[in-house]
């Protein structure tokens, strides 16, 4: 090919690159698209629906005249003082904490149990997977028949093994309603946990524990300076996602206790709904939503800025 040859072709080359761009652009917006009108349309609208009814006077009429006066935050003035409010983030709060402290805690020890090969090993992982797949209803339905003060079988094990002298009244009493719900949200996480880092630790290299080992490491140091800092990113992802799933947890809470008794167990989604459908206050109902969707963006926000910080220290 000759000098003049090759300067055409190239010339060609790069009148052809911007088309060529151009429809690279066009076909990555086209794989886009579909995501892109999934969260706008199951996402952004129920979202923008939601902050402009917290600050309207959204009633029952409302739903036939479609009139709802502007009232800006006198909504949100009205679910701050109101007296079940500062009851619902505590409890919020002790859910959310108990719940994801005994999730991580139990799901970590069965990870690195079974993460030792023995028989039956798969078919015991498999088991405990049940609670999980279970639909949460049926979950909080079979809880609350066995939390039963007369019939139970958690108040009949007490008895038999002589550790309660009568029945306690699980979901009667304001003293043990939230640690019961709190234990059937634990039971119906800890497979989430287990599977998760359970992969985690599957993907640490063996030989890394063989050389651990050969340096005179016992169990526990091998856990905490081989096994632990390697697990790291797979349990803030674990402990994050716990966090914005259990912060929202509302249908365990109303089929067990329903909120009560006496706002025992009343959170911050079992009032919204409260308000909402009971009072049929919805722009309370929708400022309270909103005030979720801020704490779990929140907490969102500083695991990306932890995860950044971790990635910038293994860089570096």
């Amino acid at each position: 090919m000759t000098l003049t040859q090759e300067a055409t072709a190239g010339r060609a080359e790069t009148r052809a690159r911007p088309g060529r761009r151009r429809s690279q652009r066009l076909a990555a917006l086209a794989f886009l698209l579909p995501a892109l009108a999934y969260i706008v349309v199951f996402f952004g609208y129920p979202l923008v629906g939601n902050l402009v009814m917290s600050t309207q006077n959204y009633t029952v009429r409302s739903f036939y005249t479609g009139q709802a006066p502007f009232v800006g935050l006198d909504n949100y003035a009205a679910v701050f003082r109101n007296p079940v409010f500062g009851t619902a983030v505590t409890n919020t709060i002790l859910f959310t904490a108990g719940s994801i402290f005994f999730q991580f805690t139990i799901g970590l020890a069965l990870a690195v149990f079974f993460n030792g090969r023995f028989l039956g090993s798969a078919t015991l992982r498999s088991l405990l997977l049940l609670p999980w797949l279970l639909p949460l209803v049926v979950s909080g339905a079979v809880w609350r028949w066995m939390f039963d003060q007369d019939h139970g079988i958690i108040n009949a094990a007490l008895r038999a093994l002589h550790l309660a002298s009568g029945p306690t009244p699980w979901l009667t009493s304001t003293s043990w309603a939230l640690p019961a719900v709190i234990l059937t949200n634990i039971w119906i996480g800890v497979p989430f946990n287990l599977v998760i880092l359970h992969g985690g630790l599957r993907a640490i290299p063996d030989v890394l524990y063989e050389a651990a080992e050969l340096d005179g490491a016992n169990a526990w140091q091998r856990f905490q300076h081989v096994t632990w800092p390697l697990l790291r990113p797979v349990t803030g992802i674990v402990l994050m996602l716990g966090l914005v799933y259990t912060i929202k947890v509302f249908d365990v809470i109303m089929v067990v206790t329903g909120g009560g008794p006496a706002d025992a167990t009343q959170t911050l989604t079992t009032l919204s709904y409260g308000l909402s459908f009971h009072d049929f206050a919805f722009g309370q109902g929708a400022a309270v939503g909103n005030i979720l969707i801020v704490l779990a963006t929140c907490f969102g926000l500083v695991y990306l800025r932890s995860a950044r910080a971790s990635l910038s220290e293994v860089a570096s």
